[in-house]
Order: C-alpha cells, then structure tokens, then sequence
C-alpha cells in the first residue's frame, strides 16, 4: 500500500515538476523584457497555440455521396430539398418577426419619441440631437420610421436641415442594436457566441466611430449639409416612388396581425393636438374625405380667408373656407382592430410573442445551417464568401463584398434584417468577420438608397428638403467607409470587434452590460446633461474625455513601447484589482446569480456552474503566474494522495 502511494506521489512530483519547467519557459519566452498585464481591454488576444478566429471545419459527418445506392441517393435529395424549404421559412418568420417587433416598440414607446422631437430648444445642441436620434431608434427600433419624422419636421418648417443632420447620424446608431441583440441568442457555445456578437459589434463600432470624426467636422465645417445642398441645387429631381420589394411579400402576413397609422407618430412630432389623443393601431384602411366650401365664423376679419369672401354680421365675422371632412369606409382585418385594448398593452403582447419568434426562428435556422453546410457544401460556401481575387486584385474583394451587401439590403429594405440574417452564419463560421466588415458597411449604404427612393415620392413642395436628409444619411455613410476601410492599417472596428468578442467569450455577461452601457446608459447620460445646459455638458464631458483618451493612449503606449513610459505606467498593477480587471466582477455576477437561483430547484445546478467558471478563472490566473500553478498543482496532488489512500484503505 505504501510502495503504491509513494510511487505515486514520486511520479506526480515528477510529472509536477515537468510541467512547471515547460511552463516557465514558455511563459519567460512570451513575456521576455516585458511584464504581463491583466488589464482587460479590446485589444485582448487568446492563447498563442490556436487562433479563436479561425473557421471552424464544418465536418460531414453522413455517409459519401458515393457510398449510397439509388434509393438513398433520392431520400437524402429529398430530405435536402426539405431542410431548404425549411430554411426560407424560418427566414421568413424571422423576418416578419423583425417587422412585428418593430410595431411593437413603436406601439410601447411611439407616442414618448415623437414627444422626445418636440423639444426645438434641446435640438439645437448637436451632440443632443445625436443621442436623441440614438434613443429615439431604440423606442421604435426602425431607423426608416425614425428618419420619417425628422423629415417630416423638416418638411413643416419645425426642424432645420442642419439641425437634422445629427439626428440622422443617431439612426444610423439606433439602428445597429438588432443583430447585436440577435448575437446574444448564441450565447450558449463559447466559440460561436465570440464570432457572432464579434460580428454583430463590428457595425456599433464602425458607426460610434463614424460620429466621433465627421460629428465634430459637421459641427465646424457643416461639410454634409453643404455638400447635399451643393447636390440638390445641382440636378433637377422628378418626383418618384419608392419601390415595394420584400414589402410585396412580407405584408399580407404582417398586416394581418398588427396595422400602425404612421400619420400619427409624424402628427405628434410637429405639434397636432388631435394626434396626442390618437391610437397608433390603425383601424380603418379606406376613408373618404369629403372638401366642400362653408360659411364659417372666425374670431375676426384678419382670420378671413380674404376680403371679398368675409363679411360681418353683428358680432361676428363670416368668411368661406374649405372644410374638409373623413368618412370611414371599410374597416381594416388585422387582429387587433377590434380589440379593446390601449397601445402600451397591444404593444407588450407583440413585443412578448415577436421576441419568441424571433429566438425561436433563430435557433431553428441556426441548427439547420449547421446540418446543411458540412462537407463539400461548406467548402464550396466559405470559399466563394470569404476567398480573395488573386494578385493584384485582391482589393476588389471588399469593395465586390460592399456592393452585394448593398444590394441584398435594397432589396430587404432593411439593414436590421440583413445584418440580423449574417450574424448567425458568422457565429457557426461560415462567413469570417473579416467578410462581415463589408457587408455590413454595404447594408448601411443599402437602406439609404431605399430612403432616398422614399424622399423622392414627396411632395414637391417638400421633395428639396427630404431629398437633402436622405442625401445626407448616404453621404455619412459614405464618408465612414472613406475614413475606415480602403486602408488596411484603418480598419480598426474589426480590432475592436475582436476585442470585444474575446472579452464576452470569457464573460459572457459583460456582452449585456455593453449593450446597455452603449445604448441606454451613454446616450440617456448626455441627453440629461444636454437638459441642464451647455455649461453643464461641457464642465461633465470634457474631463471625462480626457481621461477615457489618457486610458487609451496609455494603453496603446504598454502595448508598442512600453520602456517609453514611467515604470508605474507600463502596467495597471497599481490599481485596486476590480479597476483593471473583470475576474472580481465575474464574481460578484456569479454570486448573485447562484443567490438568485438558490429559491428554485436548479439552484444546485447553478452552483455547479459557478464552481466550473471559478475552475475556468483560476486556471486562467495559473496560466498566468506560473508560482500560483506550481503551488495548486502541490495542492492537487496531496488530495490525490488522500483519495488514492481512501481507496486503498477499502
């Protein structure tokens, strides 16, 4: 008994041992001449031995094509043809969910963004019509219905066009939140929940950064608006219409579920009394309006509609004036059109049920994808995605990636829908984020295409102004892929994206707190300093832009050359752990997760987690500090010796 647990012990010292010296040396190889920092940041990479953002080889796991009679041949076609038909229904739903969520936040928070609008005062900050433009997209969450508004307050003289060109640059922000949302349904897999929130960030940060540069540049030059205008006065524009394309197809199922009156929304924004008291569910589709000429008293002779048509009687003044009355006609058949129910419930209910449709949706095509795209299909799809032209033009690729993502957007119109639709295809690894970049860049350029067909089918009297918005939302985006795509060094949402995904792969909740942070927390924090004044905004925002770009450039220092720096500086060691780190948060979330479950019966369950994710981290700290892995090592194998001795006592 004896000779086996001490020939045991011995041959784990050995093997200890081993281990610690290997370890040692290549952690003395990789951090020579600098010493490692556990400052967590977006520019973090994974272990040195694989890269996380490789492609994952989508295996065949079946029987060849060649192996198969003529009888199993024709079932696997059939059983093919099925999953495709499959396929492009789940899309379908999905899609229509996409358009029923809309409605949904537009039932819930609609009459609260259009109030939002109303505000001149608070418009006339830029940075406040950003952040407006921001949470106004999220209330509605359509940047089409958002950008409607502003256009038709530009349209009613309430609203500027240099005023609206902010706002427009917050829908362009507003609108991104749908496939970072959708991302978060595969938050299941480590790997493929990094790739695709990865995938879904690289168009947040190619927006957020967009604004930082051609914001100020607008702000002191009013480079946007003095080009479209340049544009506008330039070409003569005929009135069109916009097109119907996806709509044709989408709408008989959507319309007869849920109809919203978008004249309200517009109504509420420039200051109609009536729209206030209105319900945003649109209950008749065919009306008759009937004009006919009234006599009809007026406060005074002024208030005529001109002198040869008023006259006074007495105390009071008459004059003719067209009177314009509404007949409904025909009800419309959607379900709600009977209902008994205000916006905010009807608007709960659809938010409730077009989410489970869409997570639903989402994980069926997710599974399909994974069951189609094996073998030679997958091969065949990944090389003709993310394969290069050859030298010298492989440049092109992108630019050939921009178009069809532009494209695949008009004819969807919606870069929602399109940029939700890839992200799943990036987290199970058949489009590489590389490829994603384009795309995205493409699907911004492709909804304001569709925008502009959409100004052009304004009235003449408003077609100057709504042409110039829209113009000014295809300019931003254009100049955006001037400033980070063509050079290869710029392309630094990507970088970020990258970062971002390796941070969420370790922590998987920090990916809800970026979406809050970034999407509520910020842009209601400088709208409420935008309230209180610019002396308010500036003496609150100034500081804390310095310090972000202290952090940042300090950050960028330690990574290129950090012997330039203090030797305080070259790392965040000096801070409190829980200020350069995200492991005591990781923590404190899973403590009060397993607090939260300990009234359930999964309680166990999620303890058990804990202690894997707990197991996780110090492995990752041991990786780390090779003397905290040599003395868990010491302490793993004295339980060893005592379970080995438990053994051999029985």
């Amino acid at each position: 008994m004896w000779s086996i647990s001490h020939h045991t012990r011995i041959t784990n010292s050995q093997q200890m041992a081993q281990h610690n010296e290997n370890h040692n040396g290549r952690c003395e190889n990789e951090n020579k001449g600098v010493k490692a920092s556990s400052t967590v940041s977006l520019v973090e990479e994974g272990p040195r031995d694989t890269d996380p953002w490789d492609l994952p080889e989508l295996k065949d796991t079946g029987v060849p094509w060649s192996a198969l009679d003529t009888k199993a041949k024709v079932l696997k076609i059939l059983v093919s043809v099925g999953k495709f038909v499959l396929l492009l229904g789940f899309l379908y739903l999905f899609i229509c969910s996409l358009d029923i969520l809309s409605s949904a936040f537009q039932l819930v928070g609609g009459k609260t963004a259009g109030d939002i609008f109303k505000d001149n005062v608070v418009l006339s900050n830029p940075l406040a019509g950003l952040v407006i433009g921001v949470l106004v997209t999220l209330l509605v969450q359509s940047s089409s219905t958002s950008s409607s508004i502003v256009v038709s307050m530009v349209s009613s003289g309430l609203l500027t066009v240099q005023l609206a060109v902010p706002i427009i640059m917050g829908t362009n922000i507003g609108t991104s939140v749908t496939n970072t949302l959708v991302a978060m349904t595969q938050v299941g897999d480590r790997s493929t929940f990094r790739r695709a929130f990865a995938g879904a960030t690289v168009h947040d940060f190619f927006n957020w950064l967009s604004v930082m540069v051609l914001l100020p540049l607008e702000v002191a030059s009013g480079y946007l608006y003095e080009v479209t205008k340049l544009i506008i006065d330039s070409f003569k524009i005929q009135s069109g219409e916009a097109p119907d394309l996806l709509n044709v197809i989408t709408d008989p199922l959507t319309e007869s579920i849920i109809m919203l009156d978008s004249k309200v929304l517009s109504g509420i924004a420039t200051g109609d009394p009536e729209a206030r008291n209105m319900s945003l569910i649109k209950r008749w589709c065919k009306t008759f309006t009937n004009t006919t000429l009234r006599n009809v008293t007026v406060p005074g002779p002024e208030n005529c509609t001109s002198p040869v048509l008023c006259w006074v009687d007495g105390n009071y003044t008459f004059t003719l004036k067209n009177i314009s009355e509404t007949y409904n006609v025909q009800k419309c058949k959607h379900l709600f059109v009977n209902v008994n129910l205000s916006d905010l419930a009807v608007g709960l209910i659809l938010l409730a049920l077009s989410l489970l449709v869409l997570c639903s949706c989402l994980i069926l095509i997710v599974k399909l994808l994974n069951s189609m795209l094996k073998g030679q299909v997958a091969v065949v799809i990944k090389t003709i995605i993310n394969t290069d032209f050859p030298f010298p033009f492989g440049w092109v690729t992108g630019y050939i990636a921009i178009i069809v993502g532009a494209g695949m957007t008009f004819i969807v119109q919606s870069s929602s829908v399109f940029t939700s639709a890839i992200t799943p295809l990036v987290g199970i690894g058949v489009i590489s984020i590389e490829r994603a970049y384009p795309l995205s860049l493409g699907s911004n350029i492709g909804t304001t295409t569709t925008a502009i067909l959409a100004a052009m089918a304004s009235p003449g009297e408003t077609l100057a102004n709504s042409l110039q918005i829209a113009l000014v939302h295809f300019l931003f985006n254009i100049s955006g892929i001037v400033l980070w795509y063509p050079i290869p060094f710029m392309r630094i949402p990507i970088r970020l994206a990258k970062g971002l995904g390796n941070i969420t792969a370790s922590y998987r909740w920090f990916a809800a707190v970026y979406i809050l942070c970034c999407f509520f927390v910020f842009p209601l924090f400088v709208f409420s300093l935008s309230l209180a004044g610019w002396q308010v905004l500036v003496g609150v925002g100034v500081p804390i832009i310095v310090i972000v770009i202290f952090i940042i450039v300090i950050n960028i220092i330690q990574k290129q050359k950090p012997g330039c720096l203090p030797a305080i500086l070259r790392s965040w060691d000096f801070l409190p752990l829980w200020a350069h780190s995200l492991a005591p948060w990781d923590k404190v979330v899973g403590v009060c997760t397993a607090k939260c479950c300990c009234c359930c019966k999964c309680c166990q369950l999620a303890a058990d987690d804990l202690e894997h994710s707990g197991k996780e981290n110090a492995h990752r700290e041991m990786y780390d500090n090779p003397a905290m892995s040599a003395e868990k090592e010491v302490e793993n194998e004295i339980r060893a010796d005592l379970n080995i001795q438990k053994m051999t006592r029985l």
